[in-house]
């Protein structure tokens, strides 16, 4: 039913500042850029999934939410497109596991770049079953094709890390319910976290509690942050910082094989870590 992730969306104050901030942090030129109904966007398409900048673009009821919910919660991730490739079926399915989705609705976008569009099926699921994360279902007519890359640049999102203050309602919200495929649920006491891995599309979902914090079990959950991967992160460590971005040093990451590093700031609001396996 749920295929992976199509994209994800990243809402900042201006598109043109945002696009330019996320080509220097990726490593790739923008794939798609269009503005429609108060929005403005930009694409970049990735191995695994798509990242979404979306910034309000003149007057109207779309633009005045954005400027609002910037306003509120400052830039950063909103929400969620899993793909699927029978859009009636997931329709269908998550209907009857109780995620309220609206009805399926058809999209188009023209691409300011060299003119082609895209078209598309989506819905959305009720926020109040998705734990407050606004979560689209989208069956996309065709692919944007993957641009090549340098070992420098960031070739797939490795996972997504989403803050939630009830687990037990995550495990069956992304496995039951949505369907991913529950892949570790592991307690570190040394961490004071319990983690949730659920996989996807070939990318990671790890959702984290944080022990011994006084939580509201009602409370929303938060996409909270990104790891990009690399081919050759001593490459993509340098590249970043030579676009002056602050990064840590280098270290060895929690996942047996990995070295990773942080991008301390500048990623309008996004945590974000870089991430290479020596075992891929």
């Amino acid at each position: 039913m749920i295929s992976g992730l199509d994209h994800f969306v990243l809402v900042c104050p201006d598109i043109a500042m945002g696009t330019a901030i996320y080509e220097r942090l990726l490593g790739r030129s923008v794939d798609w850029r269009a503005s429609s109904g108060g929005a403005a966007t930009a694409l970049f398409r990735l191995g695994n999934t798509s990242l979404e900048l979306m910034a309000p673009d003149g007057e109207g009821t779309v633009a005045d939410r954005l400027r609002e919910i910037i306003s509120e919660e400052g830039p950063g991730l909103k929400s969620l497109a899993f793909g699927t490739d029978d859009i009636a079926l997931a329709h269908h399915k998550l209907t009857r596991r109780g995620l309220m989705p609206d009805e399926v609705a058809g999209g188009a976008s023209t691409n300011e770049i060299d003119g082609k569009t895209r078209k598309w099926s989506r819905f959305r699921c009720s926020d109040s079953q998705t734990a407050g994360v606004k979560t689209f279902v989208v069956s996309p007519e065709s692919s944007l094709p993957l641009a090549d890359a340098l070992a420098s640049s960031a070739k797939s999102l490795d996972h997504v890390v989403i803050n939630t203050p009830n687990p037990d309602r995550a495990l069956g919200l992304y496995g039951a319910r949505l369907g991913l495929d529950l892949a570790l649920d592991r307690t570190r006491e040394e961490w004071k976290t319990r983690f949730l891995f659920f996989r996807t599309g070939g990318l990671t979902f790890e959702v984290i509690h944080r022990l011994g914090e006084t939580h509201d079990p009602s409370a929303s959950d938060s996409i909270w942050g990104l790891t990009w991967e690399v081919d050759d992160l001593s490459a993509a460590h340098a590249r970043l910082t030579e676009a002056g971005f602050n990064v840590s040093e280098q270290r060895t990451g929690r996942k047996p094989g990995s070295t990773v590093f942080t991008v301390r700031d500048g990623t309008l609001g996004v945590p974000t870590l870089f991430i290479a396996h020596s075992s891929r």
